[in-house]
This record gives structure tokens, sequence and C-alpha cells, in this order.
């Protein structure tokens, strides 16, 4: 028994189970893309997740010819979206002051002379614009 499961299948059998592991890999990436598609209505979302179920293959590789440069552009926008909402997290967090009261501290340094009215009126823009 142990000659008969020798190198040459170890290796073998690693290359199938690594391929199925990739190709589960490219269907959930399809799957996940098809229901996050924003210029896709649920009609056809519906029509390409029957294509992608009954035939696998020809599914999957239609629908990476079709909207594999979509893919790559809603991903990317997906993250800079994520990322933008987790630095404005971050700098409000950091910050611990909301506009309203960054502004009421520069109303006061402003009443007290510290800073002038042009560089009031920047730094309320600034605070405004983020």
């Amino acid at each position: 028994m142990a000659a008969a499961f020798g190198t040459g299948q170890v290796f073998w059998d690693m290359l199938w189970f690594f391929l199925f592991v990739i190709w589960i890999w490219i269907l959930i990436s399809v799957f996940t893309d098809i229901f996050r598609s924003r210029d896709l209505g649920g009609g056809a979302k519906t029509l390409w997740v029957l294509f992608v179920i009954l035939l696998p293959y020809l599914g999957v590789f239609v629908y990476l010819i079709a909207h594999g440069g979509k893919m790559h552009e809603r991903a990317l926008r997906d993250a800079t979206e994520r990322q933008k909402s987790i630095n404005q997290y971050v700098q409000q967090t950091a910050s611990g002051a909301t506009p309203t009261e960054e502004i009421a501290k520069l109303a006061d340094l402003k009443a007290q002379g510290t800073i002038s009215d042009d560089e009031f009126n920047q730094m309320k823009a600034k605070i405004l614009a983020s």
C-alpha cells in the first residue's frame, strides 16, 4: 500500500487540492462581485448566478471575460471608500472634538486676539471642508 502512494502521487494530490482551493476562491470572488455590482440589475444578477451554478466553469470564465476589468475597479473603489471612512473615523476620534467645538475654540482665539480674522476664516473653512 505504501509503495502505491509514492512521491509522485503526493505531488498530484497536492496539486489537485490547491487547484480546488483556487477554484473555490474564484467562485467566491465572482459571486461577491455579482452581488456587489451596482451596474447590474436584479434580473441580470439572477441570470449570472444561475449561469455560474448550472455551468460553473463556463459561467465563471464568461463572467471573468465580460466583467474582469470592472471587478478590479469595484474592488479598488470599495477599498478606497473603506479607507476614507477609516481615516475619517480615526481623525474624528483622535481629535476628540467635533467641528462645532473646534470652530468655538477658534472663535475664542479670535476674541482673545491670538489669531486674525483672515486666519480664523481660513481655519474655519479647513474644518468645514473635512
